[in-house]
């Protein structure tokens, strides 16, 4: 096979949904489907370790994560990037008083990209902003931003839609429901922004009235004239889906929390599933609490376990556009 060749511009940093195009999520799809075909060997993996052993990167994860930063570790190790890690604040000179900034600058004298996930909103774009102002501006990706971005976990959510959703025409024309905690919910937000880049999609928002989507992702949603539409019938919405997104109330930020008493409304449960239709595809990202009923996991329409590593091979394709190597992303004579 030839060398995988992009006409993709050169990516600086991965902070928010609304740097990609459709170009790039159609490229991206195909990058990754076409480094997933290395896992099948020994040779292949291998292949994928000698393309960058000699770069290092910092995980700086100061809120407490499983999916994200293991697959974020998992695709540096596929790639031979040798990572380490900051997990609590409280073990950085940040505890002596040292302002994240310098810590982050000085992490950058040691790697070659810093990979962030921070209760913190837009702290992602700062740090960028300010690595580029120096003689070493490394490369940042956000990998959760308090409730505003989670732009990889929106990314690998497309990906698993697209191959959900292919023997149906892909996500064009398609109908996604995004049930919870939508005011909080980061993944909401990525993942409404991209869909955008898609034609004929509608989106609803099912919701308590108290977690309707924020203002600024309506008033985005309704510049662009995209199709979508708010609700509190669950059923209704689930019904005339082609795919659910459910999400977990986002509780661990401060905030009104009135009206969880009625979030048990909008749990999905196996009793559900005879509503829906026969090709729907079920997404979470994860963690889960009682809003998705552990019942479902064995429906052949409950992609989240699939969508959950589908998120290390997204990853490890987006490692390879951000280091300028994914024309080199080709299969050997295996």
């Amino acid at each position: 096979m030839d060398a995988f060749a992009s006409e993709q511009p050169p990516v600086r940093h991965i902070l928010s949904s609304s740097q990609f195009d459709r170009a790039f999520l159609d490229y991206l799809y195909t990058l990754t489907t076409t480094i997933r075909r290395f896992d099948k060997s020994r040779e292949g993996l291998n292949y994928l370790r000698s393309l960058l052993p000699h770069k290092r990167a910092m995980l700086y994860f100061t809120q407490p994560s499983t999916r994200t930063f293991l697959s974020f570790q998992s695709a540096c190790h596929i790639l031979g990037i040798t990572a380490s890690e900051i997990r609590d604040a409280s073990t950085s000179s940040e505890r002596k008083g040292e302002s994240v900034e310098d810590s982050l600058r000085t992490f950058s004298s040691y790697v070659d990209l810093i990979i962030m996930r921070s209760p913190i909103a837009r702290l992602c774009e700062r740090i960028a902003t300010m690595l580029d102002e120096t003689p070493r501006p490394v490369p940042i990706i956000n990998a959760g931003s308090g409730p505003d971005e989670h732009p990889t976990q929106a990314l690998l959510d497309i990906y698993t839609l697209a191959r959900s959703l292919r023997e149906m025409g892909g996500i064009e024309g398609k109908t996604i429901c995004m049930v919870g905690d939508l005011k909080r919910g980061r993944t909401v937000r990525s993942l409404a922004r991209l869909l955008t880049n898609y034609d004929g999609v509608k989106i609803l928002f099912a919701s308590p009235p108290s977690f309707r989507i924020a203002d600024d992702l309506r008033q985005d949603l309704s510049a662009s004239r995209f199709d979508f539409e708010e609700t509190t019938d669950f059923a209704g919405a689930i019904a005339a889906a082609d795919a659910i997104y459910m999400t977990r109330i986002q509780d661990e930020y401060e905030g009104d929390n009135a009206g969880a008493q009625d979030y048990h409304r909008y749990h999905l449960r196996a009793e559900h599933l005879p509503m829906l239709k026969a090709d729907c595809a079920i997404l979470h990202p994860l963690p889960r609490r009682d809003e998705l009923d552990p019942r479902i996991d064995q429906d052949p329409r409950a992609k989240y376990w699939r969508q959950e590593r589908n998120g290390m091979w997204v990853r490890v394709a987006l490692l390879t556009i951000l280091f300028g190597i994914d024309d080199r992303v080709q299969l050997p004579d295996l």
